[in-house]
């Protein structure tokens, strides 16, 4: 693939990408924030497959496309008031949260240009899930069976925080 498609691929997926997640912010109807967060998913995706991330890709494919979105999807479909829903929070200190979020793009904008990105040369792609499957089965097995247990903790700590709200 010439660098000319690939930057152009790059900026077509982050231009869907930032889109969707506008739309997903401030859309008025929910089902439109849904249907917008999956092309935003699927933005991401094509990002991963440019980087030559092809487990990320697949990963984010199935779990959050194929798995959480359609969730959602059941969960606004089972709603009943589905367009009209206010989102917003009577909150009164939207004027700091706004400096803050400018001094916070600042900062990030100032680090961005200063910092000395180094180029190299794009490695071949070819898959990776063999050698992360290797990876995680042997060089990190214990940290990954450390989060797969901090994990099922928060997993069984929000159910219990639930049963507790719901017997209220």
């Amino acid at each position: 693939m010439s660098d000319e498609i690939r930057v152009g691929a790059f900026l077509a997926f982050a231009l869907l990408t930032v889109g969707a997640a506008i739309v997903v912010a401030f859309a008025r109807a929910i089902i439109y924030s849904v249907f917008a967060l999956l092309f935003a998913f699927m933005g991401v995706a094509g990002l991963y497959v440019l980087l030559h991330a092809d487990f990320l890709a697949a990963t984010q494919v199935m779990i959050y496309v194929g798995g959480i979105l359609v969730l959602l999807l059941f969960g606004v479909m089972l709603t009943h008031k589905i367009v009209d829903v206010e989102f917003g929070s009577p909150s009164f200190q939207r004027l700091p949260a706004g400096l803050i979020c400018l001094g916070m793009l600042a900062l990030l904008l100032v680090i961005v240009y200063t910092t000395p990105w180094p180029i190299r040369p794009l490695a071949p792609g070819g898959p990776t899930t063999q050698q992360i499957g290797r990876y995680l089965m042997t060089d990190f097995l214990l940290p990954f069976e450390v989060i797969s247990v901090l994990l099922f903790a928060v997993l069984v700590g929000a159910a219990a925080m639930a049963r507790g709200e719901a017997r209220r």
